[in-house]
């Protein structure tokens, strides 16, 4: 059974280049445009990992992830905070938010899959 991951950004380029290249992985890809469309989306599918991109409007992906954690029914599911704007202090704020890991943009998609692997497992 192929993983499911959710990729919570704003931004369609790097929504639908990253989720092309995730799905040539093998992976299943589900698509949020926002942090409450992302929450959402993350009760009802229950993916195997959520990517959340930070620097949205309305509900970012701080926020986002801090309600996805404070909820019994998604607080399992592992999110990768993605942020292009990275700033000292951004990585631990994305922990301390409830991000289980934490990666930059441009993505290298190398290195994506291996966290990914990391945190779901083949």
């Amino acid at each position: 059974m192929n993983r499911r991951i959710l990729i919570v950004d704003d931004h369609e380029v790097n929504r639908d280049l990253l989720s092309r290249r995730l799905a040539r992985q093998g992976y299943d890809v589900l698509i949020a445009t926002g942090g409450q469309e992302g929450i959402d989306m993350a009760s009802t599918e229950q993916p195997d990992l959520i990517l959340m991109d930070l620097g949205m409007p309305g509900i970012d992906g701080w926020e986002a992830t801090r309600v996805l954690k404070g909820s019994e029914e998604t607080n399992p599911i592992p999110i990768i905070a993605l942020s292009a704007h990275v700033m000292p202090g951004d990585r631990a704020k994305a922990l301390d938010a409830g991000c289980d890991e934490f990666d930059t943009k441009p993505i290298v998609l190398s290195r994506l899959v291996e966290t990914i692997e990391a945190l779901i497992g083949g």
